[in-house]
This record gives structure tokens, C-alpha cells and sequence, in this order.
């Protein structure tokens, strides 16, 4: 029993890796070769991918959006915890990582769950709240610019019904948060995205540490 987080050192790591992680050999070959890539930090960790599938699943989520995709490894998880004939808008700018994501996503079976859209997530937002979708979205997962994170937050907030959850990425980024020394402006925009979730009374909230810090937000 313990009244903090434990701090996990490699070797207890290694053994949540072996005693929860049921990736499939899909999902294992995208993560390692993403892994060979220079920008290989920017994927997620396994463990955070599938705790958000089982928070799709749990959620039943029809609709979801991901602002973020990068070679695919989060929309691959997300897209196939999706209930039958559900829908993944993944919002990006980069041809060349969602190049790989496209080939992984088909080999997986789930392409034609997933509506790619290479163009600025805010774009996107603007359109699909244009067209009448507010309040039909299930499921948020946000990934992307840090200093947008703000404002990704406000649109996906517009998308989703009551009940449904954004999921945000990187929010105790590496520790520098909590670091008075550190105001580069990433790192100040997740502090205060930090600071506004928590006085949101629009939301439940929950700051979990896996990974680099994954936020839950509720919609009321």
C-alpha cells in the first residue's frame, strides 16, 4: 500500500510492460519502427495506448477526434477499440508521418474507421462545428502543438456531448512543469492549461502519471 505514486526505475517498468501490455503485431512493428525515426519521443508509450483504448471501449465512443497523429501509433489504438461503424477524425499537418500511419492503419484493418484530415486542427474544428457537429463527439484525444493546447481544448470542448472525455497528452512534460526555472513557451502552456483545467467547473478532471502525464477531462 502506498499514499503516493510509486517512481518506477526500469526494472519495475519492464515488468508493467510484461504483465499488461497485450499489443498486437501490428501495433508492436508501427511503435518500433517509429522508434528508428529522429522525432521518435513525439510517439506515445504503450501503456498509454492502451489504457486509452479501454477508455474508448469503455465509453462505447461512436465518434472520436485526435489533434496529433504523428506515425499513427494513438488513431491505431483508438480506431480499433471503436464500437461498430465508429469514426476517428485524425487531425495533422504532415504528409510524411501519416504516410506511415495510412500503411499501418490498412495492414490493421481499421483505414476505412479513420478520416484523415492533413490541414491545421483548428481548421478542421472550425468545419466540423460548421457542419452541426457539436455535442456528438464521445472521445478527445489531444497530442499536438503544446501552445495550441489551449485552444484545441475550447473547440473539442464545443464537439463533445455531455459525458465525454478529452484525453490530453505531455501535461507533466517531463517534470518541467513544476520547475519555476523552466518558461520556454511550451512548457508555460501546458502549466497553464494546467492551472485552467484544474478551476474548470465544466469538467470533471483527473491528472494521471502515465507516461509523460495524460489529463482526463469529463464533459459535465
Amino acid at each position: 500500500m502506498s499514499r503516493k505514486t510509486l517512481n518506477l526505475d526500469d526494472r519495475l517498468y519492464q515488468y508493467l510492460l510484461d504483465h499488461s501490455i497485450r499489443e498486437t503485431d501490428v501495433q508492436r512493428e508501427l511503435r518500433e519502427e517509429t522508434g528508428k525515426l529522429e522525432q521518435a519521443q513525439m510517439q506515445i508509450a504503450p501503456e498509454q495506448g492502451q489504457f486509452m483504448a479501454l477508455l474508448v471501449r469503455l465509453l462505447d465512443v461512436r465518434n472520436a477526434i485526435e489533434i496529433g497523429v504523428f506515425t499513427g501509433y494513438s488513431g491505431l489504438c483508438i480506431a480499433s477499440a471503436l464500437r461498430e461503424g465508429g469514426r476517428l477524425v485524425a487531425c495533422d499537418v504532415s504528409e510524411e508521418w501519416t504516410r506511415i500511419a495510412r500503411r499501418y492503419w490498412d495492414r490493421a484493418g481499421v483505414a476505412d474507421r479513420i478520416d484523415l484530415r492533413l490541414a491545421p486542427a483548428l481548421e478542421t474544428i472550425d468545419d466540423l462545428l460548421g457542419q452541426g457537429h457539436a455535442d456528438r463527439f464521445d472521445f478527445a484525444f489531444i497530442d499536438a502543438d503544446k501552445e495550441n493546447y489551449g485552444a484545441y481544448y475550447d473547440g473539442c470542448l464545443q464537439l463533445l456531448r455531455t459525458g465525454g472525455l478529452i484525453v490530453f497528452d505531455n501535461t507533466l512534460w517531463s517534470g518541467r512543469v513544476a520547475d519555476p526555472a523552466e518558461n520556454d513557451p511550451d512548457t508555460v502552456a501546458l502549466r497553464e492549461l494546467n492551472e485552467r483545467l484544474l478551476g474548470d467547473e465544466r469538467i470533471d478532471l483527473s491528472l494521471v502519471p502515465i507516461a509523460d502525464g495524460v489529463t482526463l477531462a469529463r464533459k459535465r
